[in-house]
């Protein structure tokens, strides 16, 4: 396919930056927001000490302009890239201060609802910076993701989708498991702290085995680890509360794991079947 061929007026070249720079951006979000922001850095943002914040933001201005020197280092030597990543950085924490100033206070509940329009905020601010960043109006973005085959750009959208599903996800479900870790009785020499980071961690290895599994469309994988999880917790599932706990986390897990696989299995094959 060639520009002739666009139903449009934009440049092919242009419409490949675009989706580029948009999945550099998102990619560097996650990493610093996710994989990156220990418990120990969130607690020092709660506390409201500025070097809590100003680390967050060393990191996430860092992880962006990292991802974007491995990707597309020429743009490192753009002055202008900079200054709309310092700016974006900016905004990222003064968002992040509000939520946890309201939080705080007790406005909003520190639950699924408030963190997700959090992350919904960070979303559309980057696709704002982007769209400055590459001279693109609104339409021309989703004209973008409609019209441009992923195939040059399917490593970042892979990087994306594992970097959500692993560890934002857990994020996610994390919040909606809250009500009934605080009913959970205490299992021996594990208090509910410690027991919530184990289950963090599990998650994390837990869904890149099963969204790889989808991705290799090897349902028989899932069914694997499904059966290691439950010898390894095959003590505490006499009891019915943490059975219930279990299950239901589990199962939340495998179904963002697998809503990821399906993702990807569109994006690099362009249908979602797992024959193979």
């Amino acid at each position: 396919m060639n520009g002739a061929d666009c139903t449009f007026p934009y440049n092919w070249a242009n419409l490949y930056n675009l989706i580029q720079t948009l999945l550099i951006f998102w990619l560097g979000h996650l990493v610093a927001d996710f994989l990156l922001q220990s418990n120990s850095l969130i607690t020092r943002k709660i506390k409201g000490h500025a070097s809590g914040y100003l680390y967050h933001g060393l990191l996430h201005y860092l992880a962006i302009a990292i991802v974007m020197g491995l990707v597309a280092p020429s743009n490192l030597l753009h002055l202008r890239f900079h200054a709309i990543l310092l700016a974006l950085t900016v905004v990222h924490l003064f968002i992040d201060w509000c939520k946890l100033s309201l939080t705080k206070s007790g406005r909003i509940p520190d639950g699924i609802l408030p963190f997700l329009v959090d992350q919904a905020l960070h979303v559309v601010t980057i696709a704002i910076a982007v769209m400055v960043y590459v001279h693109a109006p609104l339409q021309e973005i989703w004209n973008a993701a409609q019209a441009l085959q992923p195939y040059s750009t399917e490593a970042l959208a892979v990087a994306v989708v594992y970097v959500a599903t692993v560890f934002s996800g857990g994020y996610v479900l994390r919040y909606m498991m809250k009500p009934l870790l605080r009913d959970l009785p205490r299992v021996a020499d594990e208090t509910s702290e410690h027991l919530q980071n184990a289950g963090m961690y599990i998650g994390w290895l837990e869904r890149t085995l099963i969204l790889t599994a989808v991705i290799m469309r090897s349902p028989a994988t899932i069914g694997l680890v499904l059966t290691a999880k439950s010898i390894v917790r095959y003590q505490e599932m006499k009891s019915g509360r943490f059975a219930e706990y279990f299950l239901i986390g589990t199962l939340l897990s495998i179904v963002l794991a697998i809503f990821g696989g399906i993702i990807l299995l569109k994006v690099l094959h362009g249908t979602v079947d797992f024959t193979s």
